[in-house]
């Protein structure tokens, strides 16, 4: 089956309905709708391509498995080139057919369609990005940070430098430098880095660079002339293999190099190879998973009937399992809800929402669905929209990606503080009421 990449066009957008289906349209549907908003053309297709076969392929496994308790899962794929107004395009034109929840893929997109998607009721799930600070349920209702945000990424990876300097207070008077994707989704971290350098005295310099980051010779430059202890890389796409080359030609060493988990894949050392290698970045708890369960799964019953959405070799690489993982924590949410509302029925928004706020995916569960080995369990509430802080880091060894630390669970003593503060602002900002205990029971 051939994947539409919808590109959306001002007419047709005026076109469509601007309101989701009905709960009576619900009701008579026969599947359950989810989009899939991806990037497959640009400068971040290498990366955006990957991850969009892993989601698909899953959906696939899913259906081949017989559904949801009987209930077929529809999808339709439409095209955003990590672009934030075309993000918001796909979202208008596919709302119309009443999505069970909406992934944007992208940090910016995630801030674009928060507001729409609480007043249509479409729930917006975020795996391993967006809006950190919605992991507060009482504050965002609508919004899903399943799994971990970017202070849960950045908070793991000063632990790690922590933990090979000696501990914390080893970092007083240590340089850290930020190099960063000069967008919403760069600028996430720096609010926990920043807090974690005052309670530890350590510098933090920030190194902004402009989208799609082929260009950084003059931040390179600023790192041979500062000299940082380590250096703390913020990418996406091209930008990630960039910077690797760049540390090779200034000869800053990788081994003193920590990506976040959207710059630690396949495709961003690839191209570098020996060149990258030692260089570290934090694992959103999965890797390559090449011999867990879900993966022999996919290329047994979606690639081996001739249904897989790419290239068979891809099939458990780090993004290809993020893809899938999204996929499956999202789906999962829809399975939650048919417990409350009744199994092998269709479901509303505002019943999957109830879903993935009471999630228990215990270990027994994530084994099952052949999880295995690849995360941790995820239990989340009105209060908790993340409902897991945990990471490891991984390094690539010049021709594979291979985890190098232990479990890394984020500090919520420093976290929670930063997130109720983060998102009381937004509460007032917008004249948001926080929820009460009777609400959550909703």
């Amino acid at each position: 089956m051939k994947l539409r990449n919808v590109v959306l066009a001002a007419a047709a957008l005026a076109a469509v309905a601007t309101s989701t289906l009905s709960t009576s349209a619900f009701a008579q549907a026969k599947e359950q709708f989810i989009p899939v908003l991806s990037y497959r053309t640009g400068p971040y297709a290498p990366n955006g391509t990957p991850w969009a076969n892993g989601y698909v392929d899953y959906i696939k496994l899913v259906n081949a498995k017989g559904g949801l308790n009987g209930v077929k899962l529809a999808f339709e794929e439409c095209e955003t080139g990590y672009d934030t107004a075309r993000t918001v395009e796909c979202y208008e034109r596919l709302k119309s057919r009443g999505p069970s929840f909406v992934q944007p893929l992208s940090t910016g997109g995630t801030f674009a369609i928060t507001e729409k998607a609480a007043t249509d009721k479409i729930p917006v799930v975020t795996i391993g990005y967006g809006r950190s600070e919605s992991a507060d349920g009482t504050i965002f209702k609508w919004n899903f940070p399943l799994a971990g945000t970017y202070w849960v990424a950045s908070d793991a990876i000063l632990q790690a430098v922590a933990k090979k300097e000696g501990g914390l207070d080893k970092l007083k008077g240590k340089k850290i430098a930020l190099v960063y994707h000069d967008s919403p989704y760069g600028k996430e971290p720096i609010p926990l880095l920043q807090e974690r350098a005052r309670m530890h005295g350590f510098e933090l310099t920030l190194l902004p660079v402009t989208a799609p980051g082929v260009e950084q010779k003059s931040t390179w430059l600023q790192i041979r002339q500062s000299r940082p202890d380590y250096v703390f890389l913020w990418g996406w796409g091209v930008m990630n293999s960039t910077a690797l080359k760049e540390a090779v030609a200034t000869g800053y060493a990788r081994e003193k190099m920590y990506g976040v988990w959207w710059a630690g894949a396949e495709p961003d050392v690839k191209d570098v190879g020996d060149g990258a290698k030692g260089y570290n970045a934090v694992a959103m708890q999965h890797g390559a998973e090449p011999q867990s369960k879900v993966v022999k799964d996919i290329l047994e019953q979606v690639h081996g009937k001739g249904q897989g959405t790419g290239p068979k070799d891809e099939v458990g690489q780090v993004l290809y399992m993020r893809g899938a993982m999204s996929a499956m924590l999202g789906i999962e949410g829809i399975r939650a809800a048919q417990e409350r509302f009744g199994k092998g029925k269709v479901m509303s928004g505002e019943q999957i929402r109830w879903g993935l706020e009471n999630l228990n995916l215990s270990q027994a569960k994530l084994d099952g669905l052949g999880f295995a080995g690849v995360m941790r369990p995820i239990s989340t509430s009105c209060v908790d929209h993340m409902g897991s802080a945990w990471a490891r880091i991984h390094t690539w060894d010049g021709k594979q990606w291979k985890f190098t630390s232990d479990w890394l669970q984020a500090d919520e003593q420093v976290i929670r503080p930063l997130v109720r503060a983060t998102a009381a602002k937004y509460a007032s900002e917008k004249k948001i009421t926080p929820r009460i205990p009777a609400d959550c029971q909703s």
